[in-house]
Parts: C-alpha cells; structure tokens; sequence
C-alpha cells in the first residue's frame, strides 16, 4: 500500500472506490489501522466499506503510531491526529471531503470538522468511543503502561514491545508506540534514551488531556455547538461507546441526524443504506 510523509511522519493509506472523497478515521482505539473498517467488532459484520467504495472515493488510513503508520515521541493530542487527516487530505489533492469516523475515530473526525469546517462537506459519527467507562478504561491503560515503565524503564518497554505483537489496547505495558519500537530502529533507540521523569511527564499528560470527560473526548461543546456540519450519529452500546456518548453529539451539532436504532438492528442491510442516504443529502 502508498504511504505518504505528514508532519514527518509516514502514513500508510488506501484510496478506493470512486465519486466524492470520503475520508475515514478507523476503529480499533489505539490500534486504529485501515483494516479496521472490515476486521474490527461491529465494523466486520455491517460491511460499510464494500458498500461506500460503490459510490464514494474512500480513503482508510492507519493513524500515527497505529498499524505500519510511523509516530513520534511527543505528548500526543486530538489535534495531533487531526493534522494527519488534513495532511492526508492535502496530499491526495482533495479540497473537501466528507468525513466517517468508527469507534474513536469519531472524536478525530469532529476535531478536524471544528478545526478547518471549510474542509468537511459532512460527517458520519459510528459508535463514538465515549462514557464514564471508557474514561476509566483509558486511564487505568496508562497507569499499567507507566508502571511498568517505572519498574522496566523504556528499554524494558521497547524489550516487551519487540517480544510481542500486541497493541497499547490489547496489553497496556508496551505502550502507545509499541508499533514505531517494532519497525523504525532509530526511533527504538530514541525511545531508549529517553529521561524517565520526562517520559512520565509526556504519558501522565496524554492521558489526563486526551481523555478529561466522561463523553466523547476530543472537541468542545462549545465549538461543537456552533458547528454548521451535517452530522449522522448513530449509536453503540457498550462499556467503550456508550449510547450517552452518541447522544452528547445529537445534542451539540446544530445540524445531527440521529438514527435511533439499536446496534443488534444495525445490520448488513440497514446499516451502509442509512448511511449512504444520509451522505446523498449532504451533497458532493
């Protein structure tokens, strides 16, 4: 697959399909790569991406430090992530696009649609990743990472990260950036060296500012509410995508669709034709 060089860092994406450009911020958490749209949770069942590319130009990626994206050792914002969305945008030659995000890929698709409004022609919000539990979640992940990094130091991260394939999602202790440490070596041997109380520092403070609410992390109510987007929000619900969640964002945008339907009604069928029936009526 292509990558391109944003902000530094290598991204690896998939253009397919064909009509207006639909930009697409993957589910899977911290391990939120391109495959995510056909192997993860709700996502493999429903189908979406086979049925999108038949009418809409859709571009997956692999966040940074996610799937075979590169990354950097920095504290780690929404921001951050919508940049490399804008970024990806910019290289490919698309003006505007509408926007999809699964999981937590909503917050990076509502952050991006508040940061540059004029590049979004709409927004499809899956599941957003959000509730008191999933903050919770969050934030004991960090915590077991950062003890482990007490009692290991970064090499023995970067030891644990080499010695297996898991994700931050799937085993805390190796980190967010466990992916970079397996595959670029001069990063590896940056995250080595790096001063213990610095790196504490950085992790405390990625985890206190990306996740500081119990709803959908990433933009402000604030500027959501004078957001002038069409959105679609269709909801989850479990302990990570809280039904709350999903209505914080019908509350908040001025312009929401709710599809009020249970995810064990949310199917192969229903699913993709709501939303390709909302993405029709947003224009092109």
């Amino acid at each position: 697959m292509p990558t391109a060089v944003i902000d530094g860092i290598s991204t690896r994406y998939e253009v397919a399909g064909s009509g207006p450009p639909l930009l697409m911020f993957s589910p899977g958490g911290f391990d939120s790569s391109l495959e995510g749209w056909r192997e993860t949770g709700i996502y493999r069942r429903l189908r979406l991406l086979d049925r999108l590319t038949e009418r809409y130009t859709c571009i997956t990626f692999d966040r940074r430090e996610s799937g075979q994206s590169g990354g950097r050792l920095e504290r780690i914002s929404w921001a951050d992530y919508a940049a490399q969305g804008v970024g990806l945008l910019d290289h490919l030659g698309f003006e505007r696009a509408h926007l999809m995000g699964g999981c937590v890929g909503c917050s990076t698709a509502a952050v991006l649609a508040v940061a540059r409004p004029e590049r979004v022609l709409s927004m499809v919000l899956y599941s957003p990743a959000g509730g008191v539990k999933y903050r919770m979640k969050q934030h004991a992940r960090f915590l077991r990472h950062l003890a482990h990094a007490e009692e290991y130091g970064t090499a023995g991260v970067a030891e644990l990260a080499r010695s297996t394939g898991s994700g931050f999602t799937a085993d805390p202790r190796v980190g967010p950036w466990a992916g970079v440490i397996r595959r670029d070596e001069a990063f590896a041997e940056r995250y080595v060296r790096t001063d213990p109380e610095r790196y504490r520092v950085m992790v405390t403070g990625m985890a206190r500012l990306l996740f500081d609410r119990d709803t959908v992390p990433g933009p402000e109510p604030e500027d959501l509410l004078t957001l002038d987007v069409p959105a679609l929000v269709v909801p989850g619900q479990d302990d990570s995508h809280a039904p709350s969640a999903a209505r914080y964002l019908e509350e908040c945008l001025p312009l929401a669709e709710y599809w009020n339907v249970p995810v064990t009604e949310q199917t192969e069928t229903s699913a993709p034709a709501r939303v390709l029936e909302f993405l029709a009526g947003t224009g092109e």
